[in-house]
């Protein structure tokens, strides 16, 4: 029998509910800049509402609250300098303001926590908001996610990036 141990299960307990607030993040962002609501009235229905709920039929799961109030704050209160950094890292013919809103929201949080997130690793970062992308979209969405951000962290964070 393989058990893990107490340490080894912790850690992928707060890896699980690190997965979980990117995905929280990404629907709070959404909410913010559709729904009119300011960033810390979200956050607090997220947190008091949202977390541990049934969505499509599963049971989310909990989420690291401390971060999910960093990806939120963060992605909504930089906004203008993470749309400049993501329309360096998107093809010439697209702007951050046309692409879904989802997308958006998904690519600010993400850029967001490979500039400011030093602790997570970018191929962390790269990986986690690539399932978010296949959480949300069944089509192109989660390649194009993938490239930009690549490109982004190749920008940001090089020496992680070979």
């Amino acid at each position: 029998m393989n058990v893990a141990a107490p340490r080894e299960a912790s850690e992928r307990e707060l890896l699980h509910r690190r997965s979980v607030a990117r995905l929280v993040a990404v629907q709070a962002l959404y909410q913010i800049e559709f729904g009119g609501g300011r960033p810390d009235e979200v956050i607090a229905e997220f947190v008091d509402h949202r977390f541990g709920a049934e969505i499509d039929g599963a049971r989310l799961g909990e989420a690291d609250a401390d971060f999910f109030r960093a990806l939120v704050r963060g992605g909504a209160g930089r906004q203008d300098e993470l749309d400049a950094l993501l329309k360096g890292s998107l093809s010439k013919a697209r702007e951050p303001s046309r692409l879904d809103g989802i997308l958006r929201a998904l690519l600010r949080a993400a850029a967001f926590e490979l500039l400011a997130r030093k602790d997570v690793p970018a191929r962390v970062v790269i990986a986690e908001y690539l399932d978010v992308a296949h959480a949300f979209f069944t089509g192109p969405e989660p390649k194009l996610v993938n490239g930009v951000l690549d490109n982004l962290a190749r920008h940001l964070r090089p020496s992680e990036i070979t």
